[in-house]
């Protein structure tokens, strides 16, 4: 059984602002509900990941966070500022990389980062040094003076994020921004995510790649038809989730029979010569285990311990697996 959000992650002890806090947030297109009474606390400096299937209300959540569309209800405040009576304060302390790039195919990516710092009002010697400084960090210097046509999409998605910090925001919006890239770029970006949130940067992930939100995130939030069905790190999300067991092959049946008797209920294949436990993997269980086997005099030719990953906890708690992705990319 899966518990309601909040019974797993109480809300942050930290005693400084937290970069993101909402209650009762809700939000409807006509007769549809895409946010029904959303709770949420992003403590700062921390990377927190909303999962959930296509038309969950992700984008919608982003895009109401970032003052991109107003709240029907509820109270919210990002990095210290109600975000219905302050939203230029909002503004002026986030950056937003969206699912499709704000880069600009006909400017150079110097030139894409100066039009944002004049959006930004930096004065004339600010702009430049804080474009070359960003072309520098996100490893774009050769190409600077390159149209962003003949870029690729890494050095795209980079050019994009470098443009959501012109303004040096406390907390981003990275909705999907590793979308389409290949896994050398798509590490590329994990690793700046991360010197991002090193530097007291709060990150604020939608994301459909399993693996990307359980590489990064401190914690995860679970979004299906518009409520949070769970939320906690991504240990504790797992940990949701039966399933967990020890696999054991044998080099001959004889063995495999003898360990199915010491150890009771256990799933037996025949054709592999393997036995699966229902197990946690943690140590001592394994140590009984194993303890039983040699006590009865079992030869174990090979162990393996298998736990429920972000998979199979998005299929338990939204039913379907088909709109997120599993990579190991």
């Amino acid at each position: 059984m899966i518990p309601a959000p909040g019974t797993l992650a109480a809300m942050s002890t930290n005693s400084t602002t937290p970069a993101i806090a909402a209650a009762g947030l809700r939000k409807s297109f006509g007769d549809h509900v895409v946010l029904a009474g959303v709770d949420l606390h992003v403590p700062a400096g921390t990377i927190f990941s909303l999962l959930g299937p296509n038309g969950a209300g992700k984008t919608t959540m982003v895009q109401v966070l970032s003052t991109l569309l107003s709240p029907d209800a509820g109270q919210v405040h990002v990095a210290g500022h109600d975000l219905v009576r302050s939203p230029d304060s909002v503004r002026a302390a986030i950056g937003v990389t969206g699912q499709f790039s704000a880069v600009d195919n006909l400017l150079t990516g110097e030139e894409n980062l100066l039009l944002m710092a004049d959006l930004h009002h930096l004065g004339r010697q600010n702009r430049r040094r804080r474009a070359t400084e960003l072309l520098e960090r996100f490893d774009l210097t050769d190409a600077a003076r390159k149209p962003a046509v003949t870029y690729s999409g890494g050095m795209r998605r980079r050019l994009d994020l470098a443009m959501s910090l012109v303004g040096t925001p406390r907390v981003i919006f990275l909705d999907e921004p590793t979308t389409g890239l290949d896994p050398r770029s798509r590490r590329a970006m994990w690793q700046m995510i991360r010197e991002l949130v090193a530097g007291g940067v709060t990150v604020f992930l939608t994301t459909q790649y399993l693996d990307e939100a359980d590489q990064l995130a401190d914690r995860i939030a679970v979004l299906d038809h518009g409520n949070l069905v769970a939320e906690g790190s991504p240990a504790e999300l797992k940990r949701l989730v039966p399933g967990g067991h020890i696999r054991l092959r044998f080099e001959e049946p004889r063995s495999l029979h003898a360990a199915a008797g010491v150890l009771g209920e256990v799933s037996v294949d025949e054709d592999t010569l393997t036995l699966q436990v229902p197990g946690d993997g943690g140590v001592r269980s394994l140590r009984a285990l194993l303890d039983r086997l040699e006590d009865a005099s079992v030869e174990v030719g090979e162990l393996s311990v298998h736990t429920p990953d972000l998979d199979d906890v998005f299929l338990a708690l939204t039913g379907h697996t088909d709109d997120a992705k599993v990579t190991t990319r």
